[in-house]
């Protein structure tokens, strides 16, 4: 993890990868208790016997938006911004899923911050978090996050 001591060493390290995060195990478990929070109880995620026989990809996998759910937590494993008086979720400006995450793999977060721009009192960042599957050879998830730092 890097840490951070003001938004102005932050805006110095625009364009750089901050760090890539430990693996992690996506459960079936924690799939389900996502298909329970959502509402989206699609085969897919759910019916493993369904998903041996009918998917290509013979097992349930991963909510996109489960798995993008992780990048706010690989950011906070990459870097620690201290001062802080305010963190707020911007919104994404761009996210796509090039692979599926297979239930019981292991994933992990690769952070760049790319961009800083200031604000009145405090700056908008803008970071790629590519989520990568153990074993593939596209990330499961490639997103652009905002986030806005008040100090």
């Amino acid at each position: 993890m890097r840490t951070v001591d003001s938004l102005d060493e932050l805006k110095e390290l625009a364009g750089s990868e901050l760090g890539l995060t430990e693996w992690m195990i996506v459960s079936q478990e924690r799939i389900n208790q996502f298909a329970a929070a959502t509402g989206d109880h699609q085969w897919i995620h759910l019916d493993s016997e369904r998903a041996r026989r009918e998917s290509p990809y013979g097992t349930t996998i991963a909510h996109g938006f489960l798995t993008l759910a992780f990048i706010s937590d690989f950011v906070r494993q990459s870097v620690e911004i201290r001062g802080l008086k305010m963190t707020i979720n911007y919104g994404l400006n761009r996210v796509r899923f090039p692979s599926a995450v297979r239930a019981d793999s292991r994933v992990r977060g690769r952070v760049t911050l790319q961009s800083v721009k200031g604000l009145p009192e405090g700056v908008e960042a803008t970071y790629v978090v590519s989520v990568e599957s153990e074993g593939s050879g596209k990330p499961a998830c490639v997103a652009e996050w905002v986030v806005r730092y008040y100090a």
